[in-house]
């Protein structure tokens, strides 16, 4: 069966009512972990995730500060609550994210003091270079 979206919003509901895959019992460790790094590796949903380490915020202030488009944040949001770094709250008309576990400011923190210490080697990584150029050229 084949599915035509009409729009992001359309796609993103669709997606949203999915049950997670009972493979992902199944998963090992590297492949778990990998996931977790996975989760903020897209620059904007890392971006996402540090505004929100910063305080709560909804939507449209977060399309304000990332300056992606407002489908363009919504899917990463829901992907960033699927995954459990982020969590919302509807209030009135808004929803509002914030960080789920205060763990993701240790990842960061950790992140941050790793990337200091070796900021050299992740800058002239070869291979992370040619990823990054693969998946540049992708987008395009």
């Amino acid at each position: 069966m084949i599915f035509v979206y009409t729009n992001m919003m359309e796609y993103i509901l669709s997606i949203a009512i999915q049950p997670p895959s009972v493979h992902s019992r199944e998963m090992s460790e590297p492949a778990l972990l990998a996931r977790v790094f996975a989760g903020i590796s897209e620059p904007t949903r890392l971006h996402i995730v540090l505004v929100l380490l910063e305080g709560e915020r909804n939507v449209s202030e977060l399309v304000s500060v990332v300056g992606a488009s407002q489908g363009r944040v919504s899917m990463h949001l829901q992907c960033l609550r699927w995954c459990g770094f982020v969590e919302s709250e509807r209030r009135g008309k808004y929803v509002y994210y914030r960080v789920r576990d205060e763990r993701v400011q240790q990842l960061i923190n950790l992140a941050r003091a790793f990337a200091a210490s070796y900021h050299h080697e992740l800058a002239s990584c070869a291979v992370l270079n040619h990823e990054a150029t693969r998946n540049e050229t992708e987008a395009l």
